[in-house]
């Protein structure tokens, strides 16, 4: 970095537009010029230990690391159109944060933020705390770990994720999303993986009323369910359930292993299933 700016303030728009080579070090950006976009168009900076509260005050940034740095609720839609950077030890409450970005790293953050990180390539998030309404909408090349996450409609429209180690609280997750894979964590929500292609949950615990319906090449692996009722309706399924399962419906095709089910329902399908339901200490099916 060739320079420094320390200890300032600025409200102005644009104030630093343009910006390359510099370290933004304890500045604050208020005031009563209400300015936008303070550091757009920017190129190899640092910004650390400071306070943004002015609408869109990172845009169409390069090659960056916003540290220990908080954007409180009027830094609407704080991020976008960002490439290489990292985020890491920043307190985020602005709307509409992270979208249309390439290769950031979330590391050690706290974000609450309804319709986070939209339409994203490349995305890596570690050690954080979010909550957000229609997380991570269409994007595609996630790596999540130890993620403690609330929200709901997560992951729609998603392509390759891979999520470990995390607490997902979340209704209507993974709808519609292809090539995930979800280990060692808990996924609680209403509706989960609907219409999902190649979903695989390993040693994962399962919350939720009506799981798993309408997929396609669905996989779970040493896996526990509760409050799952109507679960796996019309879904291509294998299986293994380690407990109970309060019911399956009319499971398309595959193979279910679980150590009971309080209820299999076979009635009115409105497609051909030939799923197979199986008590893990019988070797007979059940469906």
């Amino acid at each position: 970095m060739n320079e420094k700016i320390f200890n300032k303030t600025f409200d102005e728009e644009r104030a630093l537009y343009n910006l390359k080579d510099t370290e933004v070090i304890n500045c604050r950006f208020e005031g009563p010029a209400d300015g936008e976009s303070v550091l757009k168009e920017c190129r190899n900076f640092t910004v650390k230990d400071c306070a943004f509260s002015l609408r869109y005050p990172i845009w169409h940034a390069n090659a960056f690391t916003l540290e220990n740095s908080s954007m409180d609720e009027k830094t609407r839609a704080p991020l976008w159109y960002c490439t290489d950077g990292i985020m890491k030890d920043c307190k985020v409450t602005g709307v509409k944060c992270l979208r249309e970005c390439d290769k950031i790293t979330v590391t050690n953050c706290e974000i609450e933020s309804p319709e986070f990180g939209w339409r994203y390539r490349d995305l890596e998030i570690n050690n954080s705390v979010i909550d957000s309404v229609y997380f991570l909408f269409e994007c595609k090349n996630v790596n999540i770990s130890n993620l403690n996450m609330k929200g709901k409609y997560s992951f729609q429209y998603t392509e390759n994720i891979k999520i470990s180690n995390s607490n997902l609280d979340t209704k209507d997750a993974f709808w519609h999303g292809k090539n995930i894979t979800v280990e060692n964590s808990i996924v609680k929500g209403e509706y989960l993986g609907w219409f999902s292609e190649n979903l695989t949950f390993i040693n994962c615990k399962i919350i939720g009323t009506q799981p798993l319906c309408y997929c396609k090449n669905l996989t779970l692996i040493n896996c526990t369910m509760e409050e799952t009722d109507l679960s796996f309706e019309y879904s291509d399924v294998n299986a293994e359930i380690k407990g109970h399962i309060i019911s399956v419906k009319n499971p398309k095709s595959g193979i279910i292993i679980a150590d009971s089910i309080g209820e299999i329902i076979t009635e009115d399908p409105v497609m051909e299933c030939s799923g197979k339901v199986i008590l893990s200490n019988s070797t007979d099916s059940v469906l």
